[in-house]
């Protein structure tokens, strides 16, 4: 038995040796290449005092965008206070305050589940700056920086958790005042409550997210401004990364396990007496609005924080010293700008809507939304283009750099109005594809239903890759312009390597399309948290049961001075809730792009270095460097997993939904459910999205860990992987739900086919897509950033580790087959720990009942 052990642990070691030997060329040439230890945390801010533009120094204008942000608080909070004051029934009143309370009791629990997340990711931050790569500053600063890095991450994760518990307390404001507001039978209050609950959200997250930064930029010393934005960075993005997973679990285990209440026991939607319903009410708020809120806020600082580090990584010669100064602050007064082109779009629109609408019953919600976002869009690229004349005649010896720079900001800017266009095509009530699934499902069934829209996510990923490409091309054509001379953005934006100068602008260029994505960030965000607010009002008109109340017109009439009109509220919320779905879909497009093109200046950076931009090291990042291809195939296998984790932990937790819900629900005999049964539901929800999530983040982390400690060129195939294998698959995942989702409210709104066949194989595809559009597909964006945020971390870590130990290599090797092996656990406990037991489940459904009877 001793010989066998001995035998099987000499072949280990050989192994590890002999992957420890084809790691090494590569290993060998990035230890030749001189960069500082710490990556971003090393970087150091240059003294904005000494750059002067339009008369004022740098420090003076950013000190002004504080005062922007101040005036975007106050715009948040002053539309807060006008919803919580709107008029209200104190039946919906009572629902919407259920709702939150609901919300609350989910959000707790996921604060204190990440905290415990973040005590992984501290653990290794600890190490990494405390025991590494600061170890050659004095004890006294080296633990002062790691503690300035562990408080902004705590700082990053208040930031997310704080903008999501906001936006939940502004929906369920707005839910119940849209529900009630429909009774006057007039569709602009039903348009215009839930938009200014977004506005508020929007200009609220913003705002502090902004402000966070600029507070980082202004006031901190410039030797400990690196610390505190990769603090912040990797605290946000752990936060969305949580809240966006576990919420897109929760919301779509109870809305599955609510909708086939429908077909099961042939009753309405948000029937009253069905226990799914309030879960179905608190996940719209979970998933729809705390996770695009979190991922939201951290997409807008992560692309900062990246473009904030590939300057100051490339702009280092003494003569770009000015130029560096220059491109930071235009790119915080571009940011600032934005806010107020925002704002004042909204004003606008707000006032041609009312007067086109305020008293007209019926119109298309969709048209003023559209409105909005190409009147947003189209004031903040003139904005651009006049800031960018002002601030920057003049960069770095170019007087054409303010317009190059300007026309590919305006690329990602001008991306947020054409991608909402693109998106309707597949999953707007009017769409050719949605209509395409309603006519399959009439004699096909589901099956032709699922495979319709199927065919919708396919064509929209392929239409959505070449917008891409047409817009990151047009950035990159503008980089090329004047090459070779002084006016080239190639002759600034360059990077010095023992070899000579290499151009990096169209790097820089992809960074800027992503900036721009979310240039109006207050609108993008505000049109995405519209759904949740409609879907939200059309169950707490129902929950309400007002139409039962006794003398309610008579009550209403004397109290609200109007006259209810029930039947039209109804066909206005129930409209309005196909408008929300389909700006939720193109919403969700802008926040996955931004991820993907944001995550390419963050992987350049990784890139740097590493390498230096040596032509010799560069050699690496390709086919010819076989770890590069298999980490990109690691890339997408973890892709194609993670779509599968999530979608698993969503199935079996809508079966415990399902399931107690069945043996609970009472038809005969009572209004609505009682509420410790949709407590119970809820508590289902919530128990299978920490299991999933948790699962889900533990295998992310390892892996990151793994893959970075194995070859640091086969990592960064797999961070590449996960963002293009990632763009696609959530597009695809993303636009077949939205398809699928309007296609069953054309049934219901348009057709007036509830109860029937066509709209039972309606709900079937819809039920398909809930995971797919609100779990699977928006999950991707925080994964990729987090992946590539904190892969930075890891593979800096393995650099170092390995070189300050003897047999370096064969260590590391080691290492990562050990993260591995863990992360391997999680992958399998994903599926075979959250399997669908149906012994256990029986014992669930009579345990649970329990209480109930």
């Amino acid at each position: 038995m001793s010989s066998r052990l001995h035998s099987l642990l000499a072949r280990v070691s050989a192994a590890a040796a002999s992957l420890a030997a084809f790691a090494a060329p590569s290993i060998a040439l990035a230890q030749e290449t001189s960069h500082a230890a710490g990556g971003e945390a090393s970087l150091r801010l240059p003294d904005f005092s000494t750059v002067t533009m339009l008369g004022v120094d740098g420090r003076t204008l950013l000190m002004s965008g504080l005062a922007v942000c101040a005036l975007g608080l106050a715009f948040g909070f002053v539309i807060f206070n006008q919803l919580k004051a709107m008029p209200v029934h104190k039946t919906m009143l009572d629902i919407s305050e259920l709702i939150y309370e609901t919300c609350k009791t989910y959000l707790v629990t996921q604060g204190r589940f990440i905290m415990i997340l973040f005590a992984f990711i501290g653990a290794i931050m600890v190490v990494y700056y405390g025991v590494f790569a600061f170890a050659h500053l004095p004890a006294g600063e080296r633990w002062l920086r790691v503690g300035m890095i562990l408080v902004f991450a705590l700082i990053g994760v208040a930031g997310s958790y704080g903008v999501a518990w906001y936006g939940i307390r502004v929906n369920t404001f707005a839910n119940s005042r849209t529900a009630f507001a429909s009774l006057q039978g007039k569709g602009h209050p039903v348009y215009a409550i839930p938009l200014k609950a977004g506005m508020s959200i929007g200009m609220m997250l913003i705002s502090v997210e902004l402000m966070m930064m600029l507070l980082i930029l202004v006031f901190v010393p410039g030797e400990f401004a690196g610390p505190c934005f990769v603090g912040f960075a990797i605290g946000e993005s752990l936060g969305a990364s949580a809240l966006r997973i576990a919420g897109g679990i929760f919301t779509k285990i109870a809305d599955i396990g609510s909708d086939l209440m429908k077909i099961v026991f042939k009753i309405k939607e948000d029937d009253a007496r069905n226990p799914g319903v309030i879960a179905d009410c608190t996940g719209d708020n979970a998933g729809d609005s705390v996770g695009p809120s979190a991922d939201g806020f951290e997409t807008y600082g992560v692309t900062g924080v990246a473009l904030i580090s590939f300057i100051l990584l490339v702009l280092t010669s003494p003569e770009a010293a000015e130029a560096q100064k220059m491109l930071l602050v235009w790119l915080f007064m571009i940011r600032v700008v934005m806010v107020v082109a925002s704002a004042g779009s909204y004003l606008v629109n707000e006032a041609i809507a009312k007067s086109r609408y305020g008293n007209l019953g019926k119109f298309n919600f969709e048209h003023p939304l559209t409105v909005l976002v190409w009147l947003t869009s189209i004031v903040s690229i003139i904005a651009t283009f006049a800031v960018s004349s002002a601030l920057i005649p003049e960069l770095g010896g170019a007087s054409s750099a303010w317009w190059k720079l300007s026309v590919i900001v305006s690329c990602g800017t001008l991306a947020g109005a054409i991608i909402p266009e693109l998106i309707k095509v597949f999953t707007s009530v009017d769409s050719g594809h949605v209509r395409e699934v309603v006519t399959a499902s009439k004699e096909g069934g589901a099956s032709l239903n699922v495979l319709a829209g199927l065919t919708a996510g396919n064509f929209s990923a392929y239409w959505m890759g070449i917008v891409f490409v047409a817009l990151m091309g047009v950035a990159y054509g503008v980089t090329m312009l004047d090459a070779g001379t002084s006016e080239a953005l190639g002759a600034i934006i360059r990077f010095q390597t023992e070899a000579g100068w290499v151009d990096v602008s169209p790097i820089f260029a992809f960074g800027l399309v992503a900036f721009g994505f979310l240039g109006m960030g207050p609108v993008t965000i505000a049109v995405d948290s519209y759904g949740p607010v409609t879907d939200n009002a059309q169950s707490v008109y129902e929950l309400s049961l007002i139409e039962n109340v006794p003398n309610v017109k008579e009550e209403i009439k004397k109290d609200f001075k109007f006259d209810a009109n029930f039947e039209v509220a109804k066909e206005l919320l129930e409209e309005n809730d196909g408008a929300g779905n389909t700006f939720k879909a193109t919403a969700k497009p802008v926040l996955i792009g931004t991820a993907v093109v944001g995550a390419t200046t963050m992987i350049f950076s990784i890139i740097v270095l590493l390498t230096g931009l040596r032509p010799e090291l560069l050699t690496q990042l390709s086919l010819m460097h076989p770890p590069f291809l298999l980490g990109m195939l690691a890339g997408g296998s973890v892709i194609f997993w993670f779509t599968g984790a999530s979608t698993q932990a969503v199935s079996t937790g809508a079966y415990r939904a399902v399931e107690f819900i069945k043996a609970n629900i009472k038809l005969e005999g009572v209004e609505k459910a009682s509420i410790e049964d949709s407590k119970k539901v809820v508590e289902i929800c919530t128990v299978y999205a920490q299991k999933g999530m948790f699962n889900i983040f533990l295998t992310v982390f390892f892996s990151t860990l793994a893959f970075a400690f194995l070859e640091s060129y086969f990592f960064i195939g797999y961070l590449v992987a996960i963002a293009l294998f990632g763009l696609f698959q959530a597009l695809f995942l993303a636009n077949a739900g939205g398809a699928w989702d309007n296609a069953k409210k054309v049934v219901e709104t348009e057709l007036k086919a509830k109860g029937t066949d066509l709209h039972a194989a309606c709900v079937v595809g819809d039920t398909v897509g809930d995971p797919f559009k609100d779990t699977s597909s928006v999950a991707m964006n925080p994964v990729i950033k987090f992946t590539t945020l904190f892969g930075l971390l890891a593979v800096e870590l393995a650099e170092i580790l390995q070189g300050s130990i003897e047999n370096g290599a064969t260590m590391r090797v080691v290492i990562a087959a050990v993260l591995f092996a863990i992360s391997a656990f999680f992958v399998y406990r994903s599926f075979y720990g959250m399997r669908i037991a149906a012994v256990e489940g029986e014992s669930h459904a009579k345990t649970a009942a329990a209480p109930a009877e």
